[in-house]
């Protein structure tokens, strides 16, 4: 049996995904795979986005665009630069495909460690609408969301996956 929502129900996801964007800030650390995604949704819908990066504005292909509104850390450490974005942010969301390990299970640490709401989407399970209205709800209730997750070079796809779900999760 399909639910039918109410009217009322209907005009606040209306009046949310619309306004959304206003409140929220995504933050993430600009590497390839996951973090660009997030931060290369945000600017091509206009929701206001930052973060920090190592020093040099180092990435693993090569230094990150002046287009990313990234402030730099005082060293190329890749776990500095983690911190700030975990500390900056009222939550940390982190995709991933696979095993969580490496630095999105050092971000999941770090997060925990400084008593920051966190939660680990696995981007290669099914997600259906009651997990994704779920996971709005949650990522509703914050102003700044870090989004964290591989590198491409890792994980293959993360990139157009981690989009993909943005683009859902915000409808």
């Amino acid at each position: 049996m399909q639910r039918r929502r109410s009217a009322e129900a209907a005009r606040f996801t209306w009046y949310w995904s619309t306004q959304t964007f206003a409140a929220l800030k995504i933050i993430s650390g600009g590497q390839t795979g996951a973090d660009r995604a997030a931060l290369d949704w945000a600017i091509a819908r206009g929701v206001e986005h930052g973060g920090w990066c190592p020093a040099g504005r180092k990435a693993e292909d090569g230094p990150l665009d002046p287009i990313y509104n990234l402030s730099e850390t005082s060293s190329g450490n890749y776990r500095r630069r983690t911190v700030r974005n975990v500390r900056d942010s009222d939550a940390t969301l982190i995709v991933n495909v696979g095993e969580l390990d490496g630095g999105s299970l050092e971000t999941l640490r770090i997060a925990h460690r400084e008593n920051k709401p966190a939660r680990v989407v696995a981007l290669d399970q099914v997600l259906d609408d009651s997990v994704i209205e779920e996971l709005r709800a949650w990522a509703q209730a914050f102003d700044t969301l870090n989004v964290a997750g591989p590198r491409e070079s890792k994980r293959p796809g993360i990139y157009r996956a981690t989009r993909d779900f943005l683009q859902r999760l915000f409808r």
